[in-house]
């Protein structure tokens, strides 16, 4: 029937014919829980380069650590002066115009994304990891904190105090950032997985264009809410509403998409503005002033910037740490997830004392500066200090800047985050990674920003906990003329061993999954006899779990391997375990299970367990009245 035909002799001893496995030496409590945060937590071992140092040497690589600026900034060259002064200005021609455009999407006054264009690349280029990474205001971290700022305090009727607690939120949202890679916890950002994430910004750019409808139709009256149904509600019931369409209407309908300077000089000239064409307006002209005074700590208003401060904490990181690790490996270099973290943290806490609100590293920016060429994060520095020279000399001439070209901006910006290619890409692969997907940009379109990111987050949880709970478990069978075993399910030519269930957990045994385990473990022994019945094969004698990749075990999974002994037991089946890992190997000798087991019916290979089977089945065969595990004493 295909199985792998093992000719030992009777005389043979144990060590010549199989490698048992051994029960690892034991370990101190505390070294094996060191052990497991380390590999928790630290599996960079970012201390290993302190080891053996002087005191200066730590001293320095300590500095490099927190601010890389000191490890690559000895080594700067001209070369890398020419080339990150040009992305440095490419990248503030798309920085300047894309502040003010997200700053107005967060419902704040405009300047405020001149503001957060200066400081917090400055931060970052002495923190940030990423060569690649630009920093600035985002449209979906905009969106979700004016659409969540926005349930507590109307932007309209009180900006003071909406502007307040933007910063609070800011504050918050660095916070917890940076606590997060102090404490090595990026695993939370995990949580966002790809599909997820390509649903959420496919729907909220959808929202994010269907914002921009008030600017484009001229609209007086919008609403807040960042729902479709709430959107279309306000353009439908505006419409006879409106005043009379403005002559130069056109204008704001057709203005460039990409020219600012272009829209504000035609309306300068045209005199638009008088004619119902929106303008930015007057721009303070000066520096960022403080806002540490500004700050919101009073109830109820503190819990709604602390919710908002997570939320679009968790969302910019995720963005940010994506977006640098994929132009990472575009130029072949490693970026320190924890140390992203700190950096995007500490530049958000720094901002919001600065008249900053949230920033992050966007997609559209980083594309454009490393397709401009920059070197090192000192094309951050360049940027910056552009943003400064505008906000100390040019704002004047973002005064007759039309809205209608700020909200062409953002929409040609979020049009690239409606990424159908990956959606489609994610249904022909994995169907639930598409659920989920589609799932984020439902509850995004459909419902919130928020409902959205919720429901995405708890279907990906729901997944982990299934897949968990659920572990798969299959038949193995031996592929013909080999001692190879593999799922006989997938693979056809893979047969059945006589007298013989090979199965496999794929998957921890935890307390969740003990019970589900064991009826899964006896339904496979019933099947297995009702085949062997139905096809006259050799009787079942042996159960074979092959716990290769069972990584770990609790007391509940021990408790279930006891009850699965006792069922083959009852059923004169013979249970036998291969390769268990040293750490369920240890347990189960503390346990005491691998002495009521028998050392010798736990083996490193399925082969050499089917090997050891096959010859006490012929054991038995050549002498029924002898002890068939004769001869098979432990090493």
């Amino acid at each position: 029937m295909g199985s792998v035909d093992y000719e030992y002799p009777l005389g043979m001893n144990n060590f010549e014919r199989v490698h048992q496995v051994e029960v690892p030496p034991p370990q101190p409590f505390f070294k094996s829980l060191k052990y497991s945060l380390k590999e928790t937590f630290f599996p960079d071992d970012p201390l290993r380069q302190f080891k053996n140092k002087p005191a200066s040497k730590k001293f320095m690589l300590g500095l490099q650590f927190f601010f890389p600026i000191f490890e690559w900034a000895p080594k700067y060259t001209f070369q890398f002066l020419k080339a990150d002064l040009i992305a440095g200005i490419t990248i503030a021609s798309l920085a300047i115009p894309q502040g003010i455009s997200y700053a107005k999407l967060a419902n704040l006054p405009p300047i405020l994304g001149l503001y957060s264009s200066f400081i917090p690349p400055l931060i970052y280029a002495m923190m940030g990891s990423s060569r690649d990474l630009a920093v600035g205001t985002v449209a979906v971290g905009s969106l979700l904190m004016g659409s969540m700022l926005s349930n507590a305090v109307d932007p309209n009727e009180d900006p003071k105090l909406y502007l307040h607690l933007a910063f609070t939120a800011t504050l918050f949202a660095g916070v917890f950032q940076a606590a997060l890679g102090l404490f090595r916890l990026g695993l939370i950002v995990d949580f966002l997985s790809h599909a997820t994430i390509i649903g959420f910004m496919g729907g909220a750019a959808t929202v994010v264009c269907l914002q921009q409808l008030k600017s484009i139709l001229g609209l007086e009256h919008f609403t807040h809410g960042a729902d479709i149904i709430s959107v279309m509600r306000s353009v439908f019931t505006q419409t006879h509403e409106s005043k009379k369409r403005p002559r130069f209407f056109w204008v704001s309908a057709m203005a460039p998409l990409t020219s600012v300077i272009l829209g504000s000089l035609l309306v300068y000239f045209t005199h638009a503005e008088k004619h119902g064409v929106e303008v930015i307006g007057e721009l303070k002209k000066g520096l960022n002033p403080p806002s540490l005074t500004n700050l919101v700590f009073v109830s109820p208003y503190m819990t709604t910037a602390v919710k908002t401060g997570i939320v679009v904490g968790i969302i910019s990181l995720a963005e940010g740490i994506a977006v640098g690790r994929s132009f990472a490996m575009y130029k072949n270099y490693n970026i320190d997830g924890n140390k992203e973290m700190i950096a995007i943290g500490t530049m958000n806490v720094v901002g919001s004392f600065t008249s900053c609100y949230l920033t992050t590293g966007p997609f559209s920016r980083s594309a454009v500066n490393y397709n401009a060429g920059c070197k090192t994060a000192a094309s951050n520095i360049i940027m910056s200090l552009a943003v400064m020279l505008t906000l100390l000399f040019l704002t004047p001439l973002f005064h007759y800047t039309p809205l209608v070209v700020l909200s062409a901006i953002i929409v040609s910006a979020m049009l690239g985050l409606i990424d159908y290619e990956a959606a489609i890409h994610l249904f022909k692969v994995d169907k639930f990674d598409f659920v989920v997907c589609m799932s984020a940009y439902i509850g995004v379109v459909f419902g919130s920003v928020e409902i959205g990111l919720v429901i995405a987050i708890v279907i990906s949880v729901l997944r982990v906990l299934l897949f968990i709970a659920r572990p798969r478990t299959f038949v193995l069978g031996n592929i013909p003329n080999s001692v190879i075993y593999r799922n006989v399910e997938h693979y056809q030519n893979a047969k059945h061993v006589p007298g013989m269930l090979i199965l496999e957990i794929d998957a921890p045994i935890y307390f969740a999954n003990a019970s589900y385990l064991r009826e899964r473990i006896t339904r496979w022994i019933d099947e297995e006899e009702e085949r062997i019945k139905a096809t006259g094969e050799t009787s079942l004698q042996y159960v074979i779990i092959d716990m290769s990749a069972v990584g770990n075990i609790d007391t509940s999974g021990i408790s279930m391997l006891e009850e699965v002994k006792k069922i083959t037991e009852r059923r004169e089946l013979q249970l036998v375990l291969v390769n268990p890992v040293s750490e369920v190997m240890k347990k189960l000798n503390k346990s005491k299970f691998q002495n009521h087991l028998g050392k010798k019916w736990i083996y490193l290979t399925v082969e050499e367990a089917v090997g050891a089977c096959n010859f006490n089945l012929r054991a038995s065969k050549t002498n029924p009245k002898k002890d068939e595990t004769e001869g098979w004493n432990n090493v």
